[in-house]
């Protein structure tokens, strides 16, 4: 990088913070600081939705997987997420926006208390902010390494100084200041993603070189769709995960829906963040399928092809573009991640352990929310200078393993619980499949993995723990069903167009300051 590709970077740094200044203006209480008060055009919800669910590790442990088997990056990975938010569209979107509007909640858990039990909703709580901090400290030694490719700084102050540019805007303007951030990181990404894409097919020699590079020896079997570990049972254990982590699994993206104005708008929401999930993947994966013609990556698994691309591709300016291209999935996801943690910490589990807590004016309880963003983020970061970011297997195996495997027991009782189909599933139900997918999890990535020749392949680890916890929330139901009369009140007030709250009044959300929290009426 020269200074051109510099100024660039720290243009777009500054462009952050400034934005997170501006969102400042727009929060007066927790309402606003984690699900924009309600008032999130679609279209902007949309758009964060598909950025939040970006970061570096796209291209890094991805693009190794592009540079190894080609197509099958895509297929294995972006198709699915496409998918599974179509699925979601109708059946989750509405709902958790429901959640927001008729039960006046800002955290994604909050109804848990009602629809299970405190101690339900304290173990999802737990477990799913100890998996985010690892989770996002992975994705910090992602973006570091590939500052530390670009600008020779190490690998811990490459994530001091992301982590701490992410905590001031996300910080100040909550999720406001996400969203705006990640539109204008779409835009960046669009015109970034646009210019490696040409360049490549310049090398080609042109826009042919999109059907015609696919017989040339080095991407023989590049065209596959699916190839080496991921396999079709890999796809579909994917499908069925992605299926529940991005409509609202891992909280970020739920926050996205809660904050449209209404439920139809949750659904336009959805809608649009799948179809950029169709397509936008393609443009930003084609230089990755095509980089073996172009460079020979240095690493075995292909993890720097995408860095070694730019350098070679690129001119200095648009070199800095695409560096900050980098950055920006990162930080999106990042910041969105930190908001929704800190949601789930002050509006969940701090009112569950503090009187005091439960007794926050809406001043205070943003003062909290602010703090707490800041603690995540500090967590993440110390995680992330742990993590062995050289070695992208170690990033890339956190990201798809733990996650995967691990998010589908919290997810679950979560996401399942707003559906009227599984109203007999009550505590009994969601707590035995949460420790048992857990314990399931942990079988299968240790003892059986290592008493297994040759181990347990990848796709299973990922995706029998949420299996397991699947069959089982059914099956307790059925077996001890636990619905009464408050819990299926709560499940009419999700999921009917009117005000659907039934026969009986459900106990308002015990937090003071929660006035605040009601939008303006429902627009549906």
């Amino acid at each position: 990088m020269n200074s051109l590709d510099w100024t660039v970077l720290i243009a777009y740094f500054g462009v952050m913070i400034a934005i997170g200044v501006w969102s400042h203006k727009r929060v007066d209480d927790v309402g606003d600081y984690f699900t924009a008060g309600g008032r999130m055009p679609w279209w902007l919800s949309g758009i964060s939705h598909h950025m939040s669910g970006y970061s570096a590790v796209m291209f890094t442990g991805y693009a190794g997987i592009s540079y190894q088997y080609g197509i099958t990056s895509y297929v294995t990975w972006a198709l699915p997420i496409a998918v599974g938010i179509a699925i979601g569209a109708k059946t989750f979107a509405p709902r958790l926006n429901r959640v927001r509007s008729r039960l006046h909640v800002a955290s994604p858990l909050e109804y848990l208390k009602n629809r299970y039990n405190l101690t339900t909703q304290q173990a999802l709580a737990w477990s799913g902010v100890l998996l985010k901090i690892v989770d996002v400290g992975a994705k910090w030694a992602a973006i570091a390494t590939l500052l530390s490719v670009f600008t020779g700084v190490t690998i811990t102050q490459g994530i001091v100084i992301t982590g701490a540019i992410t905590a001031v805007y996300c910080t100040v303007g909550g999720l406001w200041a996400d969203a705006l951030t990640e539109l204008g990181q779409f835009v960046i990404q669009l015109v970034a993603g646009l210019a490696m894409l040409v360049a490549a097919l310049n090398k080609l020699g042109g826009v042919s070189g999109i059907w015609n590079v696919w017989d040339e020896p080095a991407l023989r079997h590049h065209g596959h769709p699916t190839a080496g570990p991921y396999t079709t049972v890999f796809l579909l254990a994917y499908l069925f995960i992605k299926t529940f982590e991005y409509n609202g699994g891992m909280w970020n993206q739920a926050q996205r829906y809660m904050a449209t104005r209404s439920a139809k708008e949750a659904t336009r929401s959805a809608a649009l963040s799948s179809a950029l999930w169709f397509v936008w993947p393609v443009v930003l994966f084609f230089p990755m399928w095509v980089s073996p013609l172009l460079v020979h990556a240095k690493k075995p698994d292909g993890s720097d092809s995408y860095a070694l691309l730019t350098e070679q591709l690129l001119p200095h300016g648009l070199l800095g573009l695409v560096v900050v291209g980098f950055f920006s999935h990162t930080m999106a996801m990042c910041s969105s991640d930190a908001n929704a943690i800190s949601a789930v910490v002050t509006r969940d589990i701090a009112p569950a352990f503090s009187r005091q807590a439960r007794e926050w004016t809406a001043r205070v309880g943003l003062i909290a929310a602010r703090i707490t963003t800041l603690a995540f983020l500090g967590l993440s970061m110390a995680v992330a200078t742990q993590v062995n970011s050289p070695a992208f297997k170690d990033i890339i195996t956190v990201v798809i393993k733990w996650v995967a495997g691990l998010m589908g027991p919290i997810a679950i009782p979560f996401m399942l619980g707003l559906l009227p189909r599984f109203r007999r599933s009550g505590p009994t139900a969601a707590l035995t499949s949460w420790a048992l997918g857990l314990f399931a999890f942990y079988l299968l990535n240790y003892p059986v993995n290592d008493a297994v020749s040759g181990g347990v392949h990848l796709e299973y680890q990922i995706s029998l723990p949420l299996a397991v916890s699947l069959v089982l929330y059914v099956v307790v139901g059925w077996i001890k069903p636990e619905d009464t009369p408050e819990r299926d009140a709560l499940l009419a007030r999700i999921n009917s167009d009117g005000g659907g709250a039934g026969s009986v009044a459900l106990p308002e959300p015990s937090q003071a300051g929660d006035d605040a929290l009601r939008p303006a009426a429902s627009t549906e």
